[in-house]
């Protein structure tokens, strides 16, 4: 059965689960409302780990607020999670971190960028916080991190949303291929470089082609911080290497077989789940839709017209979604 013909039961395809009624009012917040602080973290006998971590306070009046952790994609930032942020800021107290090597983090000075090594962070981030179990929210790469603490780590997740999870589809695929050849040792790194060679809006214009259905809902405002944050990235020693390398670890994620094999680690996650699909997305298929239901124990699946970064591209559609499956 395709995705288009699947049961209610089991897959929802739908624009608004609210049936077009309006959430909540988007709430005042101050200027500044995800400032970054940088956090040391020590995970196991790994040197000290500086993380830079944005911060979403509950807005004013806010009632028992419930903690919650984003976490991004490759290539991406905590600024990936912002605008969900703002609009849950009046039942949530938010956290995203820049993984290390990306954003304001600096790169981890053992070159771990595992999805293992990225999960244990994140679970050592929340347990510093001291405000588990926490709602954790994963997009892309964050997705494949976000299962795999929610597998071995049950006890730090209240509720687990999956926006696009990088999971294990090896399915020949144009996008996706080229980012396995981003993740081919000396060739990822060649082609890393000639990315970082083009301007920051020439990167921008193809980065909002692949992630974004429709790269015409991005503001000028909103294009021009993309274009800002890559001229900041492509001065960076690192920012290469932590891309090839970030890319390399998903890779072997996909490879990999056995009891430790992703869609084996979802089936262990015992967390209420949402796995939201984009029915245009280019990197991750909606066609998952089914394995993914069949996967997660206790889990909801939907697919929505978007692309890659449906919280960046409809946050409000996205809010909708996350406040049912949270019972906000």
């Amino acid at each position: 059965m395709s995705p288009e013909q699947s049961d209610n039961s089991t897959e929802r395809h739908e624009t608004d689960p609210a049936g077009g009624e309006p959430g909540p009012a988007r709430p005042t917040l101050p200027a500044d409302p995800w400032p970054a602080d940088t956090v040391v973290v020590r995970v196991g006998s790994r040197p000290e780990i500086e993380v830079a971590v944005r911060s979403a306070p509950a807005a004013v009046g806010a009632v028992d607020p419930q903690p919650a952790v984003m976490v991004h994609g490759l290539g991406g930032s905590a600024l990936n999670w912002t605008d969900l942020m703002a609009l849950l800021a009046d039942r949530l107290e938010s956290r995203a971190p820049d993984l290390p090597g990306f954003g304001l983090s600096p790169p981890p000075s053992d070159h771990d960028y595992s999805i293992g090594a990225q999960a244990r962070l994140v679970a050592r981030l929340i347990e510093m916080d001291g405000r588990g179990p926490v709602h954790l929210l994963g997009n892309s790469l964050g997705g494949a991190v976000a299962t795999t603490l929610a597998a071995y780590r049950p006890d730090l997740v209240r509720t687990l949303t999956l926006i696009s999870p990088a999971l294990p589809d090896l399915r020949p695929n144009r996008a996706r291929t080229e980012v396995a050849v981003l993740a081919t040792p000396g060739v990822g790194t060649v082609l890393s470089r000639r990315l970082n060679d083009l301007s920051p809006e020439e990167r921008v214009t193809g980065l909002l082609e692949i992630v974004y259905a429709d790269p015409s809902v991005v503001t000028s405002e909103q294009r021009a911080l993309a274009e800002e944050e890559v001229r900041r990235r492509s001065e960076l020693p690192y920012a290469v290497d932590a891309l090839a390398s970030s890319a390399r670890a998903l890779l072997r994620e996909y490879l990999r077989t056995g009891n430790r094999g992703m869609w084996r680690l979802a089936a262990r996650v015992t967390a209420p789940t949402l796995v939201m699909y984009g029915r245009q997305d280019r990197l991750v298929s909606h066609a998952l839709a089914q394995k993914a239901k069949a996967s997660f124990p206790n889990a909801t699946v939907v697919v929505v017209d978007s692309g890659h970064v449906a919280q960046m591209e409809h946050p409000e559609l996205v809010e909708r979604y996350v406040r049912k499956h949270l019972g906000l």
